[in-house]
């Protein structure tokens, strides 16, 4: 069985704030567009006027719209443009059974472990749940507009070259073709010589040392070599080390 973690490891106690639970708070679903809008905001200013209109009719739920601010419209968001709707109106829903509560995590200011440490807080229990749609206005279809256009853009393009592009020519010969070609062509066709020629070219070559490799005994021999002839061909003679040379004769 395994041990229990120790102590020490364990994540710290910390405690948590308590002040604002019986504060009641919204949980609102926003558009993407418009939480992009609100990250991308200074935390000094407004960025939106809410109205609630409520309804003397029994058991009929308030008029809630949302107006962004003008400021806050104008802000660039990379890929959506500045042509978003600034009118929303809230679609509301109750939590039913659910027992919500917001916390909230902040990093405290400081150099020390005891000045940097996680601030925990609950910042109110959940006591209305709400949907954030935009008002169908023009600002509001030149946005799907920018949407679907974007969804069937296609992700490879074709694109016409109209210059010459010399990175990818293709080369009809290439440099190692061309110098093995020269070899040939300087060295001649080798013509096989008799068998009593070839081993005594052999036995001279292998009086100056005892190892060769084929393409060294090739170049002394000047002698024609079949690749077939490495394995089981005849005539093979044996060099130093165990190592076998095939010469056809």
């Amino acid at each position: 069985m395994s041990q229990p973690p120790e102590e020490e490891s364990a994540r710290p106690l910390r405690d948590v704030d308590l002040r604002a639970a019986e504060r009641g708070v919204w949980l609102v679903k926003v558009p993407k567009y418009l939480s992009e809008k609100w990250k991308r905001a200074s935390g000094k200013g407004e960025v939106g006027k809410l109205k609630i209109i409520s309804t003397k009719i029994p058991g009929a739920q308030p008029e809630v719209t949302f107006s962004m601010n003008e400021a806050q419209a104008q802000v660039q968001v990379p890929g959506r443009g500045t042509a978003t709707p600034k009118e929303h109106k809230f679609k509301l829903t109750g939590v039913g059974n659910q027992n919500l509560v917001v916390f909230s995590e902040n990093k405290g200011e400081g150099t020390t472990a005891a000045e940097i440490t996680e601030r925990i807080a609950i910042e109110g229990k959940v006591i209305q749940r709400a949907e954030c749609q935009p008002v169908v206005d023009k600002s509001y279809m030149q946005l799907k507009k920018r949407h679907v256009e974007d969804s069937n853009k296609p992700k490879r393009e074709i694109k016409q070259i109209t210059g010459v592009v010399t990175t990818y020519k293709p080369v009809s010969n290439h440099a190692a073709n061309i110098e093995h070609e020269k070899k040939i062509k300087e060295g001649g066709k080798r013509i096989r010589d008799e068998r009593d020629v070839v081993t005594n070219k052999l036995f001279e070559i292998f009086e100056k040392h005892q190892y060769y490799n084929i393409q060294d005994l090739v170049r002394l021999t000047n002698q024609p070599v079949h690749p077939s002839h490495y394995f089981g061909g005849r005539g093979r003679q044996p060099l130093g080390g165990g190592i076998f040379a095939a010469f056809p004769f």
